[in-house]
């Protein structure tokens, strides 16, 4: 719960604010941009909500922080059902970031061969059941080692294969499936693997049916760039070989959605995600 008593003091006027507590994720900034904004290094309320449809916004990304640091007063009851939001087709945001993988966006897929989650949100009485009624999971997909939260947790409850590359694999021993090297492979229909070391080693994007490519923390689109970007400033095994994956993606890749962890998400059309990735990996040479 949000402490008013911690409200920072650069929130706007009004009833929504952020506490003292945040620590920058930047998770309510990326899925309400409208409502919330950056000061130093914290969120704050930059406008307050003024319909219906902005409170259900503001709801959301208190759902969605992971230090329980976006309250509103006078308080009042929090709607139900907030996540999954849906984002496209089969794809929903489940919301409920953990702060153990710094607010990290995680996803379900719902598939008639079975449902995929993309990294992990806290494992929540609020979306337990929100997971139940949609069938569960079949398989936990995870991008790397940062983002692994509750995992170990959602698997059990489904008996779901768990799949991590073998170079992250010590944040996940409980996995029932090992990606090896860097070739690209499927893992389930319509579902491939492409391996892109250099946020961690055993960095993975995965790409279902050519059209959504769940990114974790190797591509992400910016609202300030106006464009797809890569974090130099949070890559944890080597920007050199981050660049190499990406041209090596630009190469094997096409789709019209990144959906990262950290990062906005955003839809193009292919032949723009193409040319714009490929510009990305020509600016990250040029920055080497």
């Amino acid at each position: 719960m949000a402490r008013l008593a911690d409200r920072h003091p650069d929130n706007v006027d009004g009833a929504w604010f952020v506490d003292m507590r945040c620590i920058d994720c930047g998770t309510c900034r990326e899925l309400v941009p409208d409502l919330f904004g950056e000061t130093g290094m914290q969120s704050v309320v930059v406008a307050q909500p003024t319909d219906p449809a902005a409170e259900h916004r503001a709801w959301l990304a208190s759902a969605a922080c992971p230090t329980a640091s976006i309250g509103r007063s006078p308080r009042t009851p929090r709607p139900e059902h907030l996540f999954p939001l849906a984002v496209d087709g089969p794809v929903s945001d489940l919301g409920h970031c953990s702060e153990d993988s710094f607010g990290a966006t995680s996803y379900l897929v719902e598939r008639p061969d079975g449902n995929l989650m993309v990294d992990s949100p806290v494992f929540t009485r609020r979306l337990i059941g929100e997971v139940d009624d949609r069938g569960g999971i079949a398989h936990v997909l995870l991008t790397h080692r940062d983002d692994v939260a509750d995992a170990q947790q959602w698997a059990e409850r489904y008996g779901a294969r768990v799949w991590i590359h073998a170079d992250d694999r010590r944040a996940a021993p409980y996995a029932t499936d090992v990606i090896e090297g860097t070739a690209t492979a499927d893992i389930a229909p319509g579902v491939s693997v492409i391996p892109v070391p250099g946020h961690t080693r055993g960095s993975v994007v995965f790409l279902v049916d050519d059209r959504w490519l769940f990114t974790g923390d190797s591509l992400a689109w910016s609202y300030g760039h106006e464009d797809l970007v890569a974090f130099r400033g949070a890559c944890w095994y080597s920007w050199p070989e981050q660049t190499r994956s990406l041209d090596r993606l630009a190469d094997e890749a096409r789709f019209e959605w990144v959906l990262p962890g950290h990062g906005a998400r955003v839809h193009l059309d292919p032949d723009d995600a193409h040319a714009r990735l490929r510009a990305l990996v020509r600016r990250m040479q040029a920055a080497a």
